[in-house]
């Protein structure tokens, strides 16, 4: 095990492996050896996982499904189950916490970890992630790789390393847990090519290009001026930073939601306007219903319209007051979609509310009683919370198929159904 010396701070990334469908495969072990993909398997849907067996046909996350189906015509596509991943996830971020409060999970499969302090306690922070690997597996069946630094940008470099590698070949296991050690850390960065760097896309790497760059090395060998010129004051100081292994970044445990929201692509354009009211009156219940389960409110509702050309449209509205109320985003929502052209059809909506705070303030009106109207939602809560979701909800979304409510994760990667 790698000595850690005391001064230095010691950051764990730790990303679970093919995470969604790893998880499948508990549930279908009669799919394991066989190529799986979970996300929307129909042609306006993408890929959100790929096991390695899928990985070494080249399929691999946000890939088309389409693509995907035609690299590994035998793939074996299953649809994604938000909620069941979110119990997953929730008790193996337990687990983290086993060996520091200071867990900042950056989704269901992946989080950082300050172990500075835990070294007393559990060892080195190399231990460490040996240990939370073998803790996963024992606990969830599930694989995961570590990425161990002296800071958070070096450590989420390092866990991608530490991951089994699938290619044509077949699958060569990875390391599990890859160290940067104190010391080390530009001898770890400066080979790698500057796509790795955060907040590095294909602009920035055409601007950077024309100064001759090509790793992070080269990046961190130019003046701060020169970087700054290329692409702008604050990326350019950003980026020079990160390039020389500088990233004073905390950890942060418990961090808020700052925003809420929903989105989902359909099968076909919505061209008819009652048609996309009906989804914005979906959308904008699930969102509501959100923040009130987690006892808060937002102060801006946000509308993300993209259409057939792909052409992705976003429009807000800041409110006099925060709410939690489906009727007030459901009708700011219809304002802000009342602006818009939609003849060229739309293929996504998104509804969402941000600048998030924990008090609902309620304007009393003549014309608008929202006031009563929160009452009616707090009660369609409590049948909700006893009957289930789909017990009760707006009459715009009864179908012969009973309420078509919107649940967190559906469509997340598209639909399923044909185009």
């Amino acid at each position: 095990m790698s000595t850690w010396p005391s001064e230095a701070r010691a950051i764990l990334h730790v990303d679970m492996d093919a995470f969604y469908a790893s998880v499948e495969l508990l549930r279908h072990p009669e799919l394991v050896g066989r190529p799986v993909a979970v996300g929307g398997r129909g042609a306006r849907g993408v890929v959100a996982a790929a096991s390695y067996e899928a990985r070494c046909y080249g399929v691999h996350s946000a890939m088309p499904s389409r693509r995907a189906t035609a690299l590994c015509p035998d793939l074996v596509f299953l649809d994604g189950d938000h909620g069941h991943y979110g119990e997953v996830s929730r008790r193996v971020m337990e687990i983290f916490q086993r060996y520091t409060p200071l867990v900042e999970p950056l989704s269901l499969d992946e989080a950082f970890l300050d172990v500075t302090g835990s070294q007393r306690l559990h060892g080195s922070p190399e231990h460490i992630g040996r240990a939370i690997r073998d803790d996963v597996a024992a606990a969830e069946q599930l694989p995961c790789s570590v990425g161990v630094a002296t800071c958070k940008f070096l450590a989420k470099l390092a866990s991608p390393r530490a991951k089994p590698v699938a290619d044509r070949s077949g699958i060569t296991p990875g390391l599990g847990v890859l160290v940067v050690p104190p010391g080390g850390e530009l001898d770890f960065l400066h080979p790698l090519p500057l796509r790795a760097l955060w907040g590095v896309g294909p602009a920035t790497l055409a601007k950077l290009d024309r100064l001759g760059v090509d790793s992070i090395g080269d990046l961190a060998a130019l003046p701060r001026s020169a970087v700054v010129s290329a692409v702008g004051q604050a990326s350019g100081r950003h980026l020079h930073a990160l390039a020389n292994g500088l990233d004073d970044r905390p950890v942060v445990a418990d961090g808020e939601a700052k925003s809420v929201s929903h989105e989902e692509t359909f099968p076909r354009d919505l061209l008819d306007r009652e048609l996309v009211d009906r989804e914005l009156i979906r959308l904008g219940d699930a969102v509501a219903r959100r923040l009130r389960v987690a006892g808060r409110a937002g102060r801006t509702v946000n509308l993300k319209v993209r259409y057939s050309d792909f052409t992705t449209l976003t429009r807000s509205l800041t409110l006099a007051q925060p709410t939690d109320s489906a009727r007030v985003v459901v009708r700011t929502a219809r304002d802000l979609m009342d602006a818009l052209d939609m003849r060229a059809g739309i293929r996504l909506l998104g509804v969402g509310v941000s600048s998030l705070g924990t008090e609902v303030a309620q304007q009393l009106s003549f014309d608008q009683p929202d006031e009563h109207w929160c009452e009616a939602e707090r009660a369609v809560d409590e049948i909700r919370d006893r009957f289930g979701a789909a017990a009760i909800g707006p009459a715009a979304l009864a179908g012969v198929e009973g309420l078509r409510v919107k649940r967190q994760g559906d469509q997340q990667w598209g639909p399923s159904q044909p185009d």
